[in-house]
């Protein structure tokens, strides 16, 4: 049994894992507002900016009103609006720094949830001009996957910001934009939290390490194993199955309050 092939020992372990795992089960608004309250947790909603956006099978967008903050967000608060921003159904009005994100929707087919925020690390590694380095195990899911805009193309509420945002991710999950913070993009609202909780704690971990001398980046064959593996999506699920758990032992009444916007 120990000497089972390595690819044997991880397809069954993936099975496992998608048929033992509690993965959870929330509706979209409610995976907003726990994707909201469990980044606040970690540090992820200091001010007014920071956005989540997730696009729904009719076309339209759910996101959350603009001076409400993520430790604040319940399900009464999220708003569907269409790709004009145009407020459909829901209080308040959307951050105008989600039009950067439709940008991305109109690059990118493939995604369906958006998080931008300005966490304190990665704000802090986005200041001094260098990428996001995948030096540590719990950093390989940015493996080749995330992007570095060098140069920050100033207050993204205008299309050119946007343009040259989405042109910079291209087809990765994640960027680390220079002066700002970052932008993770994905097809499910739970990978979208899963990373921007991981790139937090990746830029954390690169600061500590850099302040101890020069940083040894892992083996990229191996590195790209490791970046397969954690994103696989039982391993997506059940992280943020965890962190709502978490969240939801310090905020049980986060998802009490009923919805205004369809589900």
């Amino acid at each position: 049994m120990l000497d089972e092939v390595k690819q044997a020992v991880t397809d069954r372990a993936v099975a496992d894992m998608t048929n033992r795992l509690d993965l959870g089960s929330w509706t979209d608004i409610e995976k907003v507002v726990l994707t909201c309250r469990m980044l606040a947790l970690e540090g992820h909603s200091e001010t007014l900016a920071g956005q989540i956006s997730v696009r729904c099978d009719d076309g339209s967008y759910l996101t959350t009103p603009m001076a409400v903050g993520f430790d604040e967000i319940e399900p009464r608060h999220v708003i569907r609006m269409d790709e004009s921003m145009k407020v459909l159904d829901g209080p308040g009005m959307p951050n105008p720094a989600v039009r950067f994100h439709m940008w991305v929707y109109r690059r990118r087919p493939d995604v369906r949830c958006i998080v931008h925020t300005h966490p304190p690390y990665v704000s802090t590694l986005s200041m001094t001009g260098r990428p996001l380095r995948v030096a540590h195990m719990d950093a390989t899911p940015f493996a080749d996957d995330c992007a570095f805009l060098k140069e920050w193309p100033g207050l993204p509420i205008a299309d050119n910001e946007g343009e040259i945002i989405s042109g910079a991710l291209g087809d990765r999950r994640t960027i680390l934009l220079a002066n700002h913070g970052f932008l993770a993009a994905t097809s499910s609202i739970e990978e979208t939290a899963y990373l921007s909780v991981l790139i937090e704690r990746a830029a954390r971990n690169q600061l500590m390490a850099e302040t101890l001398g020069p940083v040894q980046e892992v083996d990229p064959v191996l590195a790209k194993e490791s970046h397969d593996f954690l994103l696989q999506p039982s391993v997506v699920k059940a992280s943020f199955a965890m962190f709502a758990r978490r969240t939801l032992r310090r905020a049980p009444d986060a998802l009490s309050v009923a919805a205004t916007a369809p589900r």
